[in-house]
């Protein structure tokens, strides 16, 4: 059983699907509302769980109902909150509006998902840990917590997320081993971060939705799968779903099968895009179903 931390946003969200996605002083119907914890730190480690990892979470909420309902929802399915602050500051909390199409559109607050720094990780933790997972937070934060893990001979992956472009990642990047992006993330990323693809010092995923990912690696070698035709309800999180997955198998051994963690991501992926909210249910059976089909 792989033991990981994951770092990163834990937030409250509020998921409205709607009959469309609005334009400027546009309108849309409600169809549907739910709940859920969510953030990427948060998602990420509810799916290792959910896969048989020992999951821990290092994040901060606020002393507030949504915090303990985040909180209480976590340790449900098994994840380790013993690292999680508690600020001051009110829960994040987003508001995911999620058109017929599964596409989503975001708004929210930050409120006190990033009060949490790297010392709040303490070392007993890091240390009985295998790998460390870092998910959108403050780039000193990540760089931080990425070099304490070295320490230790932890490996860390990285998955930077939406913010890529407007915050500097450079310093946690570098210290990454694995790095997940999307297409639009790579676009910043490979040139402004990795330099040309034909010659990376990181082992990168690039995710493409509905069209599978690929792995670019530092020596040169590729692997692609074309995913899995399943149609998408919301894409909230299928990213963070396809990371867990890539993730349970990727630390199952010293020489990772590329080809059986993209099988495994995009399942994984293609399952939390055919049901809504972002916690999917990634239960061993619905892999299986998918995987064999």
């Amino acid at each position: 059983m792989a033991r990981v931390i994951c770092a990163g946003h834990v937030n409250w969200d509020v998921t409205l699907s709607v009959d469309r996605l609005p334009r400027a002083d546009g309108e849309a119907t409600i169809t549907d509302q739910s709940r859920a914890p969510g953030g990427s730190a948060c998602n990420v480690a509810t799916g290792l769980a959910t896969l048989g990892c020992a999951a821990t979470v290092l994040g901060s909420v606020g002393d507030d109902e949504n915090g303990r309902l985040a909180v209480r929802a976590l340790e449900s399915v098994g994840v380790d909150c013993n690292p999680l602050v508690t600020t001051d500051a009110e829960t994040a909390v987003k508001y995911l509006v999620v058109d017929s199409d599964g596409e989503v559109a975001v708004l929210g607050n930050d409120g006190g998902n990033e009060a949490f720094q790297a010392d709040d990780l303490d070392d007993t933790t890091l240390a009985a840990a295998d790998h460390l997972h870092l998910t959108s937070q403050d780039p000193a934060t990540a760089a931080a917590l990425a070099g304490r893990a070295h320490d230790h001979d932890l490996r860390v992956s990285f998955d930077p997320g939406r913010r890529i472009d407007a915050r500097d990642f450079a310093a946690p990047l570098a210290r990454a081993d694995l790095v997940f992006v999307n297409e639009r993330e790579a676009a910043t990323a490979i040139e402004d971060y990795f330099g040309p693809a034909d010659s990376l010092d990181e082992t990168v995923v690039l995710k493409h939705g509905a069209a599978g990912a690929e792995v670019l690696t530092p020596c040169g070698h590729y692997a692609s799968h074309d995913g899995f035709p399943v149609g998408a309800v919301d894409t909230t999180g299928a990213g963070d779903a396809f990371a867990a997955g890539f993730l349970t198998v990727w630390l199952d051994g010293t020489d990772p099968d590329y080809d059986r963690c993209l099988a495994v991501g995009n399942a994984c992926g293609a399952l939390a895009a055919g049901e809504r909210g972002p916690r999917a249910n990634l239960s061993p059976a619905r892999l299986d179903d998918l995987l064999d089909g």
